[in-house]
This record gives structure tokens, sequence and C-alpha cells, in this order.
């Protein structure tokens, strides 16, 4: 059984509807990517499942679980944590104290620490910058920090909406490297992105939006593979 499924999912902003009945799973220990143009339902997806949007009709369930109209806090409870597009950190706050928001609904006070050890570990510019008010740092260190801040949850998916967006080539690098690595620490990912050449490699399986429809799917290999992928995302 898929840990997380949609079906038939439609949004409607007003009279515009941006989700015209997608349906796609997410599996236990997979990378999942949806890839399409600007416009094209990505980000609406994401808000969809993690209850920030309306959901018109069609239903999300997570871990055998029906969440279509879950209030955001409560989605975050089970399980989901999403690091945002623009990262979105309190930019009026110290780096640790925007970690420790991540943890919020936890209460294990040791496991809190030990996890912000675990980020510092993973993100040394993060531990130098620990006091720092986060409005300060750069894109790249607020990204950084708003993965950090999702993974303080201790999700079971992952969800990261254009976590490359912005940032220089190097550092788009260490953004694909880290999530991989959390990938095989056991955290099932799901990626909308972009850049659509660095996600497929990584990727278990993807599926193509355009229009807010499902054009394409299949396993990130296919997809590399796939003519139509390379014309429109690949540059190819």
């Amino acid at each position: 059984m898929a840990l997380l499924e949609i079906k038939n999912l439609e949004v409607y902003y007003g009279v515009i509807q941006a989700l015209k009945g997608i349906s796609f799973e997410v599996n236990d220990g997979e990378i999942v990517t949806l890839i399409g143009a600007n416009g094209a339902g990505k980000t609406t997806t994401m808000q969809a499942i993690m209850g920030l949007v309306p959901v018109k009709s069609g239903t999300i369930t997570f871990d055998g679980k029906d969440i279509t109209h879950l209030p955001g806090h409560k989605v975050v409870g089970l399980g989901l944590a999403q690091v945002p597009e623009g990262r979105r950190v309190f930019q009026e706050l110290s780096v640790q104290d925007n970690l420790l928001l991540g943890a919020y609904l936890r209460k294990d006070k040791a496991g809190i620490e030990s996890d912000m050890e675990l980020i510092f570990d993973r993100f040394p510019r993060l531990k130098e910058r620990r006091n720092q008010i986060s409005g300060t740092l750069s894109g790249g260190e607020q990204q950084m920090l708003a993965m950090g801040r999702a993974m303080m949850t201790k999700p079971r998916i992952l969800m990261l909406d254009e976590p490359s967006m912005g940032l220089s080539p190097i550092l788009v690098d260490q953004v694909f490297s880290i999530i991989t690595d959390w990938h095989k620490d056991g955290v099932t990912v799901l990626l909308v992105e972009q850049n659509a050449g660095k996600s497929l490699v990584i990727s278990d399986r993807a599926y193509v939006l355009e229009n807010g429809r499902i054009a394409l799917s299949g396993t990130g290999a296919e997809l590399m593979a796939s003519e139509e992928v390379k014309k429109a995302y690949l540059g190819g």
C-alpha cells in the first residue's frame, strides 16, 4: 500500500481550476519527483497535501488515513513536513529558534537536542551561526535552515518545493546530496523541482504535470530517456 496516495484531486482558486483530477502515489522509502513548468500545479499539489489550500474533490490518503480536509498543523503531526518554496524562515528569530519551532509538536526533549546536533553536523554553517538572526543569512544558508527545520519534525515524508531555486551550482549539488543522504537514512521524499536533470537522477519515480494534469509518469530513468521530457525540460 502506498504511504501517500492522491486520487482525482481537484483544486480551484476562485473560478480557476489549478488541479484537474490528478492521481499519484508515493511508496514508503521512495524519492518521487513532480516536474513541470511554472503554473503546472506542482506547488498547489504540495499545499493541498499539507492542508494549506482547500480541496474541491478527490482524496489525499496518508498511511491509510484520509487527510483530505485536515488542517496543516494536524498534517504535520502525522509525519509530513514541507520545505516551502522561497524558504520562509522566521526572519527575526535565530537559527536555533527556527530549528526549535520545527520541533514544536514534539515532547522528547533529549531527542530534540540530539536531532538538533545531527542537523548541525549536516549543516556546519548553521552551527557556526546558531545564534544569528535568520534574516541576515544568505539564500543558501536559509535553504539549509528550512531543510533542517523540516527535519526537526522527524517526518515520515519530507516534501521539498523547489529546493534548488536561486542557488549557485555548488549549493544545488550540496542540496541534492543532502536529500539523497536523508533518503538513505530512511526518509521518504516527495520533491517538486524545475531542475529536472538533477531531480530525475535521484528519483525512483516521477510525474510530469502540465496545466493541472499528469501528462507522463515513469521511473526517473525512464523519464530521463523520454524524448518528450528531454525536449521540454532537459534542454534536448
